[in-house]
């Protein structure tokens, strides 16, 4: 299982505005090609947005499902970019007053496939999840900047 976690000086709720939003996913997550569609009732469970995968013209069509959500506190997602990747994903965010924690759990949705390839792919995983992380800090902070004051604009995002 890859884990990973990043503190953000914001709440809970503006985060996790950002990982509901698929729109966004090509801005942040690294892989994410395109968005192709969103189900109307996104993001409730069974909902899914429809996307491509991949790098230059190795890009597949996929999906991603809603497998559980509690808002502001956790989305957890069925990703997949067939024929090779099917894992589930879990966000969850823990914060207190202007701060929050994103922690980001990915892991092989088959057991069995996953305990043959996890020595490879879980080091792989974890450093693109890392460097992801860091491009949802400057989506989140492009975000905040176009939504707040001006004399709100000077507060940091991520923690030291």
């Amino acid at each position: 299982m890859a884990f990973n976690s990043v503190e953000f000086d914001v709440v809970c709720g503006e985060v996790f505005a950002v990982l509901v939003d698929p729109t966004t996913y090509p801005d942040w997550l690294i892989g994410a090609a395109d968005i192709r569609d969103v189900d109307e009732d996104w993001p409730i469970p069974r909902s899914c947005f429809h996307h491509r995968v991949g790098f230059g013209p190795f890009r597949m069509p996929d999906s991603t499902e809603v497998l559980a959500v509690e808002p502001n506190r956790m989305l957890q997602l069925a990703v997949r970019a067939r024929p090779l990747v099917s894992a589930v994903v879990t966000f969850r965010l823990v914060g207190d007053g202007g701060r929050c924690v994103l922690t980001w759990q990915e892991e092989p949705a088959s057991r069995v496939l996953g305990n043959l390839v996890r020595p490879v792919l879980d080091p792989l995983t974890h450093v693109r999840n890392h460097r992801s992380l860091g491009r949802l800090v400057g989506v989140v902070r492009e975000r905040r900047r176009t939504t707040t004051r001006p004399e709100s604009a000077g507060t940091s995002l991520l923690s030291s």
